[in-house]
């Protein structure tokens, strides 16, 4: 249930509120919902959002955004709040350094988490919750920053998806790969360390099977994106994947923006817990998550939201699911199940995604 704000100083609603969040893209596509929903309650009120210069070039094309400061443009931080005029500065994200430099603007209202202790001394409005102990979605913990302003929302997982304002940009480069008449699927298959991830032999299985689809005339066209330097691990432990007749290895060839374009574009991605898999959900796009059983990394917490996002995870918990070298959960998903879920997708790209 929510209740009126309270500005501190005196004001009968927010001006300007900037978002913090200088962490990964999967964790800042998940903070757009709250920015999404500062909008519809307070219309008039300028939201920016201050990011990672990588991440940037995605949250540009979110509508609830008037503005995206990068971390790295910024040489005086305490400037940047000064000139910014904000009346109000939400830390999604913890940076002892912003968080003093708010300080030292004056910000009016600086919002942090209790449990960093320089907060105690940076933020005069402390949110007290753990992420780490809580069941909620990583999209509702976001909301529970708002509490110290005297807003008490949580949205349903279902109210998420409507909150994003992303839309995926059209590129010359990205409409040049696609093939008229074709269905064309993303398959993300590394995450930079950051998740749990499926077995490369059964990406490669889940590429030749969708190849080989009797039911797809012509056969369907799947593209492994991911960075350059996952583009060469793949090169030497996948060659089998890359080399696939239907499969065209994108990795480092494009940049955020043009990624987006191809997600919004394309007719489903595949990923473990990854920054596209949410761009993905986030575009409404089909979308499925691979995910392992267990805390904090389990679907709960991380689960792509997105009218047409799914997840895959199995059941319980393996004897060797806290140790990454020896848990078989990602193992037991199937090439097969997988596969068979992108092949319901059928039909679901005809338009670009807009959320």
């Amino acid at each position: 249930m929510s209740t009126s704000a309270r500005p501190t100083d005196g004001r009968s609603a927010f001006g300007r509120i900037l978002i913090c969040r200088t962490d990964n893209i999967g964790d800042v596509v998940l903070t757009l919902p709250l920015a999404g929903y500062l909008k519809q309650r307070f219309p008039q009120a300028r939201i920016d959002l201050l990011c990672r210069a990588y991440v940037a070039p995605a949250m540009r094309h979110s509508r609830h955004l008037d503005r995206v400061i990068t971390l790295e443009a910024s040489d005086d931080l305490a400037r940047l709040f000064a000139e910014g005029d904000y009346d109000t500065v939400i830390f999604a994200f913890p940076d002892r350094r912003l968080a003093s430099a708010a300080l030292a603007a004056r910000v009016p209202n600086r919002v942090g988490t209790s449990h960093r202790v320089y907060h105690w001394f940076t933020c005069n409005r402390l949110a007290r919750f753990s992420r780490a102990k809580s069941d909620l979605h990583e999209a509702q913990l976001n909301f529970l920053l708002l509490r110290p302003l005297g807003i008490d929302h949580v949205p349903t997982l279902a109210e998420i998806p409507q909150l994003y304002g992303l839309a995926a940009p059209q590129r010359a480069a990205v409409d040049a790969l696609l093939a008229p008449g074709r269905r064309h699927v993303i398959l993300h298959p590394k995450s930079n360390g950051s998740a749990r991830e499926w077995p490369l032999a059964h990406f490669t299985a889940l590429a030749r099977d969708l190849g080989s689809d009797p039911g797809s005339d012509p056969a369907m066209r799947l593209f492994v994106t991911g960075s350059a330097a996952e583009g060469v691990l793949l090169a030497a432990q996948a060659p089998a994947l890359l080399a696939l007749p239907n499969v065209e290895n994108l990795c480092g060839r494009l940049d955020l923006d043009e990624l987006l374009a191809l997600i919004g574009a394309c007719d489903g991605l595949v990923a473990c817990s990854t920054g596209p898999m949410h761009l993905s959900a986030a575009l409404g796009r089909p979308t499925l998550g691979l995910f392992p059983p267990i805390k904090p990394m389990d679907p709960g917490r991380w689960a792509p939201l997105g009218a047409l996002a799914e997840v895959a995870v199995a059941r319980q918990p393996c004897a060797g699911c806290t140790d990454s070298a020896t848990c078989s959960c990602m193992q037991s998903i199937t090439p097969q199940d997988v596969a068979a879920r992108v092949r319901a997708w059928d039909g679901a790209g005809a338009q670009r995604g807009v959320a």
